[in-house]
């Protein structure tokens, strides 16, 4: 899975504070009440409302790792675009093209 441009010079320039975040990340993720795979549809939902697809490449990989189906990340992206518009379609080609480059995922 690749990260994004942004996030692997985040690791490179910034490794302490890097890890820091991913410490924060991990506890997060165990703390919470969702299931892997909901968790993770969930950021798809937030970060296609926030317009920040950067992310979503690697993102969409975690989802589908966890058993998201292609149908399920869709309907994680569009969630969104009652509240907040049209910015969700921006993430959506991103989201079906990063499912789409690896089928071994769940295969």
């Amino acid at each position: 899975m690749k990260l994004s441009h942004s996030f692997e010079t985040f690791a490179k320039e910034a490794p302490e504070h890097q890890q820091a975040f991913g410490q924060l990340v991990q506890t997060w993720g165990d703390i919470s009440a969702l299931d892997e795979k909901t968790n993770h549809l969930s950021y798809l939902a937030v970060l296609a409302a926030t317009g920040k697809t950067s992310g979503l490449p690697f993102h969409v990989m975690l989802a589908k790792k966890a058993g998201a189906t292609k149908e399920e990340v869709i309907s994680a992206i569009l969630v969104g675009l009652p509240a907040v518009g049209n910015e969700v379609i921006n993430a959506l080609p991103i989201a079906i093209e990063s499912y789409d480059m690896n089928e071994s995922l769940n295969s």
